[in-house]
């Protein structure tokens, strides 16, 4: 009898990926809102807005002739003079680059650690982060709070937002996109929960701090770490060839999705990769366009006509405020859409296809771009309203559908650091979808421009962008065998993941009921999530 030397492996880690492999009593349906958890929490970056205004009036009695004009630079530094909201709203765009950058950056990192130590990490940056804008706030330090809140806060968005994705595809094999559609739809419905806690809390506060602001941060960020680092602990993985009882993939099946594996290092090396990242990037500017203007956007067109009045009456204080009311209304449904829309979208694409899905965006979105102008013009502000709750809710589908799409081209093995670089071109599109709209609204106004007039050309032009989508999504085809992993390099791969240490029994594993601990933790995510729909439509009643 010869003896098999060995040499034993350390113990994993409580945050390492071979701890978290499921057991036999386990059920799949409990990562979801693990990962809703996580993208709740995260979500808040797009209700960032309700810190602008208050943050630009924290200090008294300022000397004006110091003040008046001071440069962004100086603002970052300054302790006696208040910023200005064109400076406090620099932090969200760089949210917006440091998710796509840290995603990019770490998400192969990512594949190998596990979604277990991704999301605490996750939940100690952005947590953090708002911890440390809080003390930039205290201390009247804008430069700390774009550390805390901007770079640090960002990084903690990007793992946020991916940590889940590969797992909830590899659960849910035969509902790639329900799968990353309800998690991602937490992103999108982020802000209709905590942007009405920060407004209460800052009410609350303002007593003892001015405006509220810097202990609303530190709360607010103590408390997303304590939820995040939940649905981080509540993260499990699936052994090796884990199927859901029942399902087997079919033989030769649809020609868009493979059954091999692309690396991270080729994939996006190919032109699948780079079209579907024009794909991803002209869908979220065009969407982020209408987003970053849709309240001014909604009073320049209709003005008075928003409640009834003629546009040519002289205004009342309180009528005017009506106006901005109505318009914020918009901005309450806004957020319902966008969150809606990336489960609607990315479960119909399980039945009609990605390619299909994105189709019906650029093709549908071209329409409904097109016809705002002609909407406007003929005063219907019912069916204008309509038509960007429908253009909102294909925005929050691009990024609910993408991540499925990935898998289908490229195999699961990888996909979540595959989304992470493709997620730069939502960086990109954070930036040139404000930026357009913004700047053609000036041009227009500047040459005269009656202000319901100014969004027509530029929404023409989103239009034009949604075609040239529409282009790049019909030159999408299978990868080219030749990016395959070959079989060497597959078990390499799977050996960074640790997987012939989370093996598991893929027949026996994961096949507990749900029980009430499945019951406990959608009530834990539902009932917040619903509580915000609730305060979503009481904002919009206003337009109706």
């Amino acid at each position: 009898m010869s003896e098999v030397l060995t040499t034993p492996l350390p113990a994993a880690g409580l945050l390492d990926r071979e701890r978290t492999v499921a057991g036999p009593r386990f059920n799949r349906w409990l990562v979801p809102p693990a990962a809703l958890a996580i993208h709740l929490c995260i979500g808040m970056a797009y209700g960032f807005s309700v810190f602008w205004l208050p943050m630009s009036k924290l200090l008294g009695n300022t000397d004006a002739a110091l003040c008046t004009g001071m440069s962004f630079w100086g603002q970052l530094t300054t302790t006696s003079c208040n910023w200005s909201v064109p400076s406090v709203t620099h932090i969200f765009e760089i949210f917006i680059a440091f998710l796509g950058i840290s995603a990019a950056i770490w998400g192969g990192w990512l594949e190998h650690a596990g979604p277990r130590k991704a999301g605490f990490i996750a939940a100690l940056c952005w947590g953090g982060g708002l911890i440390l804008g809080g003390l930039g706030v205290s201390m009247h330090q804008l430069w700390l709070v774009i550390l805390g809140c901007g770079v640090l806060g960002g990084v903690g968005l990007g793992l946020g937002y991916i940590s889940p994705v590969s797992t909830l595809i590899k659960w849910f094999p035969d509902r790639r996109g329900m799968a990353t559609g309800f998690a991602i739809m937490g992103f999108g419905g982020g802000a209709m929960i905590g942007a009405p806690l920060a407004v209460a809390l800052m009410k609350h506060f303002s007593a003892t701090s001015p405006q509220g602001v810097a202990p609303t941060l530190m709360l607010m960020g103590a408390l997303y770490i304590v939820i995040m680092s939940a649905g981080a602990f509540g993260f499990r993985v699936p052994p090796s060839d884990w199927k859901p009882s029942g399902w087997t993939p079919k033989e030769g099946g649809k020609a868009m999705i493979t059954d091999h594996e692309v690396h991270l290092n080729k994939a996006w090396k190919t032109p699948q990769f780079w079209l579907v990242w024009g794909v991803l990037c002209l869908n979220v500017t065009a969407g982020i366009g209408v987003l970053s203007m849709a309240s001014p956007m909604l009073q320049d067109v209709f003005g008075a006509r928003l409640i009834g009045v003629d546009a040519t009456a002289t205004l009342s204080a309180a009528q005017k405020a009506a106006i901005v009311a109505a318009a914020g209304g918009l901005v309450g449904l806004i957020s319902l859409f966008n969150s809606v829309g990336r489960l609607f979208w990315a479960a119909l694409s399980d039945h009609i296809g990605r390619k299909a899905t994105y189709y019906t965006f650029f093709i549908l979105g071209i329409v409904l771009y097109a016809s705002l102008p002609t909407l406007g013009h003929i005063g219907a502000a019912g069916l204008f309203v309509a038509v960007v709750c429908i253009i909102m809710t294909m925005y929050g589908g691009g990024f609910s559908t993408v991540p499925a799409y990935l898998a289908d081209l490229f195999g699961t093995q990888m996909v979540g650091a595959i989304h992470g670089r493709l997620l730069t071109a939502w960086s990109v599109a954070g930036v040139a979808g404000p930026f357009l709209i913004a700047a053609i609204r000036q041009t227009q106004i500047n040459a005269g421009v009656a202000h319901n007039l100014v969004y027509d050309r530029t929404l023409y032009i989103l239009a034009g962008l949604l075609f040239v989508g529409f282009i790049l999504n019909l030159l999408v085809r299978p990868v080219d065998p030749k990016y395959r992993m070959t079989a060497e390099e597959l078990a390499q791969e799977r050996a960074l993941k640790h997987e012939d240490r989370v093996a598991g029994d893929a027949l026996h594993a994961a096949r507990g009921a749900f029980g009430i601990v499945g019951v406990l933790a959608w009530a834990a995510v539902g009932i917040p999530f619903l509580i915000g729909v609730f305060i979503a439509l009481q904002k919009a009643a206003v337009l109706f």
